[in-house]
């Protein structure tokens, strides 16, 4: 029986590593722009910030309602792009990944669930005696920020054994589709099936350009954008546009032989090219106009945490997702029989855990859709999935640092090259799980 965490191949290993490198870099930026947004906000000139984020631009013609705030642009157009490389990401580990096998698809996506299930029914057990529809945010703690968790990950724990770098990356990727799911299903109040219908035939066209890799910016573009604006009128969120453009996206390559068709498949291209616009741009932009909140002060502050939803959000985020990741592993551990791969503790996989419980950007996203963006609930949900964050990163730095230490050795003579030949040979079929 195979083991929990087992190494997977070294394409795939090479791969992951590649995207975490990019996270790593967005993840610093997404910091930097949380820090100037929560300085701006809280500074003399804190008008101005909202002034900016407050700032329409658009139109209303044509039929669709897209004179929107700049902030409103940032959650709602350009997390599609965000959206738009998870499903690419999502399809291609499916299709294409060590997650083709099922038995390796099995934990990170029953980690994921368990991970959204705990931090829900927390929140829910410490709201349910506010009422006024403060449980409607629910989902809030629900969700893992892979930027954030990577880059944290790649500061505190360059050395952690690429299954576990895996496993964080693939259960944010779910998780992130799980969140997505969440919000189209329970944060929809009014749809308009006609306009839905009409976002249907662009999204058609789209899938039957790429299917037949075509590359063309000038056509792929449009068909996207046509895509999200009928998607954004018929009322459901238009992030998700993103997944369902990403998911038409064909990822093996072409078998026909030579020409454009015989490099990479056409989701590793535009995954490429998107995910540095998505990391570098979007999701900083987004976090910038989402974060800036006025915490009023110490006494502001002690105020906001001694709200039920703010304790809900903390909580679920720093122990409903550690309890819900790794008691879902430990249990699907004792279910299969299967043990832990040799080399890892189950240390291991509480440090993971605890690492999956920094949620910011799609935290933020459901809190806005949850209690109306600008509200005083609102407010507090950025101050709770702040700290929530924050907790959670401090503990998986605690006990991930001290794991590093021994992984040193391990990585090194995992990586070793005895025959010089580009292929660490831990990696030769003959000794692959």
């Amino acid at each position: 029986m195979r083991a929990l965490f087992a190494r997977g191949s070294w394409s795939e290993t090479s791969r992951i590593s590649e995207i975490l490198r990019k996270e790593t870099v967005g993840g610093a930026l997404l910091l930097a722009a949380t820090a100037i947004a929560l300085v701006w906000a809280n500074s003399p000139w804190s008008a101005a910030y909202s002034s900016l984020r407050d700032m329409r631009v658009g139109t209303d013609s044509l039929g669709l309602h897209l004179n929107l705030t700049l902030g409103a642009w940032a959650a709602d157009g350009l997390l599609a792009i965000f959206f738009f490389v998870v499903g690419l990401e999502l399809k291609r580990e499916f299709v294409a990944g060590d997650l083709r096998d099922p038995a390796r698809a099995a934990l990170p996506i029953a980690a994921a669930l368990g991970g959204m299930v705990v931090p829900a029914l927390i929140f829910v057990a410490i709201t349910a005696q506010v009422g006024e529809g403060a449980t409607r945010g629910w989902a809030i703690p629900t969700a893992t920020d892979i930027a954030f968790a990577v880059a944290v990950l790649a500061v505190i724990s360059t050395h952690l054994p690429a299954a576990l770098r895996t496993f964080l990356l693939t259960l944010a990727v779910v998780d992130d589709l799980l969140a997505i799911t969440v919000i189209a299903v329970f944060y929809t109040d009014e749809l308009n099936l006609g306009m839905l219908g009409l976002a249907l035939v662009p999204l058609v066209l789209f899938a039957v350009c790429v299917q037949h890799r075509i590359r063309s910016w000038w056509l792929l573009v449009p068909l996207a954008v046509l895509t999200w604006a009928l998607l954004h009128e018929s009322g459901v969120h238009a992030t998700v546009a993103g997944v369902l453009l990403g998911f038409t996206v064909p990822v093996l390559r072409s078998q026909s032989g030579g020409g454009p068709d015989a490099g990479p498949g056409l989701a590793e291209y535009l995954e490429r090219r998107i995910r540095p616009l998505s990391a570098g741009f979007a999701v900083p932009i987004f976090a910038f106009f989402a974060a800036g909140v006025t915490v009023g002060g110490y006494a502001g502050f002690l105020d906001a945490l001694a709200d039920p939803i703010v304790i809900g959000i903390v909580m679920g985020l720093v122990i409903g997702k550690t309890i819900g990741v790794l008691g879902t592993t430990w249990i699907l551990s004792a279910v299969t029989r299967a043990s832990l791969d040799a080399a890892l503790r189950w240390v291991d996989v509480l440090g993971i855990a605890l690492l999956a419980g920094i949620g910011f950007t799609v935290s933020l996203l459901i809190g806005d859709l949850a209690y109306g963006t600008g509200s005083g609930r609102d407010e507090h949900v950025k101050i709770g999935v702040v700290v929530g964050s924050v907790i959670a990163a401090a503990l998986a730095s605690i006990v991930l640092t001290m794991r590093n230490r021994r992984y040193r050795k391990v990585c090194a003579e995992e990586a070793r090259d005895d025959d010089r030949d580009g292929f660490p040979d831990v990696f030769l079929p003959s000794e692959s799980s």
